[in-house]
Parts: structure tokens; sequence; C-alpha cells
């Protein structure tokens, strides 16, 4: 008898079962766009550009002995930073049906209330390179060359942690978060919302704190609701923003509506407009956009029309840009 064999055996056996009984699923998808646009006024008039945008986001999950989820997902986007390839948004979840899921972001996390306070019409001023602060808004507060400029709200980022509570009342959604900061700033917290209980109607509400600022005066108290109701072809939105700071120049208050029609299953028309009210000056920043989107398959071409006016909070017309985009993505 060959008690070595037998004895290799009964190992790589031993060991195809313990793999088995941790295996996970790992699944990967990618995302790639084209897009070709303009902007017109002295502000932005740099002619017509093309652009690309690329990424590819992979996962995983596997149910531990306990019955808890665990899920991964990280994203590599070539549009991070300088370097093709980069690693960009990472995370990890625990679940169950019991628990509830808590996640915890490496990178790009989203607060109770930022993953909700998008605004009805699709924050059309991220389309515009500008101040979304006023005139004495911090680099945090204002728009970069790239367009990722957001409302001043409750902060996520790197290490925020999301606990969303396990269904208690159906089409209800109810969730946590906190973002730890350095030791020179406090931390900041949120709560939020959603409920789908009535067909067609979504309602999100949240509340937060941005105290992500060294000194209180810097403190402030957010406030985000948003609701869309769908009747047949039709869907109308509106949404209202408050950011309400210790220093009453930093306040800032954005409503925005928006109604889109379904002409068929592959076509949709959407119009919205977004007023930026600061506490910083009297006058409004107001946005508008036209868009018409076609999809086929995993192929969506969409055609975009906007404008801006008073961009940083001044009446002239230098602060007054159009904007023209045609983007045709792939998923996949």
């Amino acid at each position: 008898m060959n008690i070595k064999k037998i004895g290799l055996t009964a190992l790589a056996a031993s060991l195809v079962s313990t793999s088995a009984s941790f295996a996970g699923e790992m699944t990967a998808s990618g995302a790639a766009s084209i897009t070709v646009e303009n902007y017109s006024g002295t502000l932005r008039n740099a002619g017509v550009a093309y652009s690309m945008a690329d990424s590819v986001t992979l996962s995983g999950s596997t149910e531990l002995d306990n019955g808890l989820t665990v899920s991964m997902s990280f994203e590599l986007d070539a549009g991070a930073d300088a370097s093709p390839g980069s690693f960009d948004d990472h995370s990890v979840s625990i679940s169950s049906d019991g628990l509830g899921t808590f996640k915890f972001s490496g990178n790009s996390g989203s607060s109770a209330v930022s993953a909700i306070d998008g605004t009805a019409a699709g924050d059309v001023f991220d389309t515009f390179d500008t101040k979304v602060g006023g005139a004495s808004a911090s680099t945090a507060e204002t728009a970069t060359a790239a367009g990722d400029a957001a409302m001043l709200t409750s902060p996520g980022g790197a290490n925020t942690m999301l606990y969303t509570l396990p269904a208690f009342v159906d089409g209800l959604s109810v969730s946590a978060s906190y973002t730890p900061q350095g030791s020179n700033a406090a931390s900041s917290s949120a709560f939020g919302g959603t409920y789908t209980g009535v067909e067609g109607l979504s309602i999100s509400y949240g509340v937060g704190s941005n105290d992500g600022s060294a000194g209180t005066a810097n403190n402030a108290d957010v406030t985000t609701m948003k609701a869309t109701y769908a009747y047949g072809p039709v869907t109308l939105g509106y949404s209202d923003h408050e950011f309400d700071s210790a220093t009453a120049t930093r306040d800032q208050d954005v409503q925005s509506y928006s109604v889109a029609y379904t002409v068929t299953d592959g076509i949709s028309v959407t119009y919205g407009t977004e007023t930026f009210d600061s506490g910083e000056t009297a006058i409004d920043a107001e946005y508008s956009k036209v868009s018409v989107a076609y999809t086929s398959g995993g192929m969506t071409v969409t055609a975009v029309s906007a404008e801006g006016e008073n961009i940083s909070y001044s009446t002239s017309t230098a602060e007054d840009v159009d904007y023209w985009g045609l983007t045709v993505a792939f998923a996949f």
C-alpha cells in the first residue's frame, strides 16, 4: 500500500473542499464613451473638443457559514488621474437580510445625504467649470477643469461608512453614514431615507452635517429632499437642497425641476432647471438643460443643449455660457 500517495490524495481533497466552502463569485463590467462638445461665451470658448472615458469595475461576493454575505468592488478608471488604468472607487460590504448592509468605502464613498442629493435635473451645473460656493469659496467648494463640481453637502469620500437598515416597511430604505476626518477637523454624519411604496412615486429625504473644515465657523447642517412621479410616459421631478452654515455667507439653497417624456422604449426627452441661491450674493446662478437619449441594447446616444447664467454669481455677460454635447456610450 502506498501510504504516501494516500496521504497526498487526502490532503488534496481537503484543500479542494475548503476552497469550495469559501468559493465566491467574481464579475466584471465595463463602460466606454466618446464625446464631442463645445462651449460658447468668453469664459469657456475653447472650440470644439473631443474626449473619451472608459472604466472596468470588478466585483466579487461570497456567503459565509454564518449567513453573512461579503462583497467587494473596485474600479479601474483611466480618467482617475494622469496615469492610465488608475485604481479608482473601491469598497467592501457586509450584509444579511436580518442585519442590513454595512459598506466601507476606501475611496469615493457616499454619505447618506450625498447618495440622494443629486438635483432633479441631473446636476446640470456640473457641466460648467465654475464656482458653486460664491466668490470667496474655498478650493474644495469650486469646480475644476475636469468639471467635477458638487453642491456643498454632507461629505462622503475616503473611509466613509454607510449602514443601510434591513427592510422593515415595504418600499422604505433607511441609511446612516459616518465620515471620519483628520485631527484638525470634526467628523461628519448623515441620515437618509427613500420611499418607493407607491407605484410611480419616489421620495427621498436626508439630513446631515458638514464639519470637515477646521473651526466651528465652517460647520454646517445639510438638508436635502427629492421627489419624482411617473405617470404613463411622463416623469416629473423636484428637489431642494439646503446648506446652512455657521457662516451665513457660505449658505446655499439649490432648487431644481425636471420633466421627462418617454417617446418609445428607446427614446426619451428631458428638460430640467436648477437655481443656486448663495448666501454671499443676491444674484442667483441659473442652469437649464434639454437632452435627448436613444438607447439600443448596450449603446446609448445622448444629445445635450445646456445654458448657464450668472454662473459665478455675477450679471456680467461673460458669466453666461451655452453648451452643446453629443455622447455615444457603451456598456458591456
